[in-house]
């Protein structure tokens, strides 16, 4: 019997591809490439500075499977291209340019998020299947193309983890155009909320309101038609932050009187946070997920610890792999070899 092999995908900010070490490159089927953008209906990859980096790395790992994710918070130009027969053509065609003009072996679509305009960006009801016919446009494209090069190239996409994402797209339509959905099983607390929390938590605690995790999400994309062989888990390399926190319960499910924002980076937290300078760390067994709280500032997190039960929920449930963001934030590189790890 082969062993299965499990997908270990990770985000990477174009400025810090040179940064990336061999063996940690090793150590990843996936290289998401951050960030494409879609400008007058088009993917532009004018942001991308590092491509001689780009194609060294594709050189010396040729089994690499490296991907222009295009898109992000705040990074609009979908729902204007989606809207019509068109723009989905237009918006196809520079996808395969894309991957021929750089070493790209696929795409992955970040819109963030159809049928939603928080993040500053246009969006209308249709979004909804027109994400679909984008994605169907954009998958034939790229079908074409590898059959003329006698290959497969990859189609994925990036995926809000909660309910709100589901009910904005047609998810059991949507995968059919894909290789695998990545779950954004993080930021589900912070941004928009003061009651602290876990923000990359693998299950739901008892006290917690909001009631997402990691588990809740892949249960949710199951029953909107995903196949659990499609869906990859997310991991965070940073931590969300809630300060003015009550000194109850180590912090835990309390109204702060900040919402929770972005905190340090792992390799910060490990220098100058974790059990250092007046922060705690505590470890939520029902949650499977750490914390630092210090009397009145609550952190959240994913270590090593938390990332090795997200790694046996993957191979106990039977899904793709696991995903992280983003490669700038752990100059430790214990993360990514927990997951090579976890996955083996």
């Amino acid at each position: 019997m082969t062993e299965k092999k499990y997908i270990v995908a990770g985000y990477a900010v174009d400025a810090k591809l040179p940064d990336m070490t061999r063996e940690d490159l090793m150590k990843l089927t996936h290289l998401n490439v951050a960030f494409g953008h879609v400008v007058n209906g088009r993917i532009s990859t004018a942001h991308l500075k590092k491509t001689a980096v780009l194609r060294n790395i594709k050189e010396e790992h040729p089994e690499l499977n490296i991907v222009l994710s295009v898109g992000g918070w705040s990074a609009g130009g979908f729902s204007e291209a989606a809207s019509t027969e068109a723009g989905r053509q237009s918006m196809a065609e520079s996808a395969v340019q894309a991957i021929t003009d750089y070493p790209f072996d696929g795409i992955d679509l970040d819109w963030e998020y159809p049928c939603y305009g928080e993040a500053e960006i246009a969006s209308s009801p249709d979004d909804k299947k027109n994400f679909t016919l984008l994605l169907q446009t954009i998958r034939e494209a790229l079908d074409r193309k590898g059959a003329e090069d006698g290959r497969h190239y990859l189609l994925t996409i990036a995926a809000g983890a909660d309910q709100y994402y589901v009910d904005g797209t047609e998810m059991d339509e949507v995968q059919k155009h894909l290789d695998f959905v990545q779950l954004m099983t993080y930021d589900m607390r912070g941004g928009f909320q003061v009651l602290t929390g876990h923000h990359t938590n693998l299950y739901t605690p008892t006290g917690d309101l909001f009631r997402i995790s990691t588990d809740a999400s892949v249960n949710m994309f199951m029953r909107a038609g995903v196949p659990k062989e499609k869906i990859v888990i997310g991991a965070a390399f940073y931590s969300r932050v809630w300060h003015q926190v009550p000194d109850r319960n180590n912090g835990l499910h309390q109204m702060a009187g900040t919402t929770g924002g972005y905190g340090p980076d792992f390799g910060t937290l490990t220098r100058e946070y974790i059990n250092k300078n007046g922060y705690t760390r505590h470890w939520d067994e029902e949650a499977r997920a750490p914390y630092l709280f210090n009397g009145s500032s609550l952190i959240s997190y994913d270590d090593e610890e938390s990332i090795g039960h997200k790694c046996g929920y993957v191979k106990d449930n039977g899904l793709a792999g696991i995903m992280f963001w983003e490669y700038g934030c752990d100059d430790t590189h214990q993360l990514l070899d927990a997951m090579y790890r976890g996955l083996k």
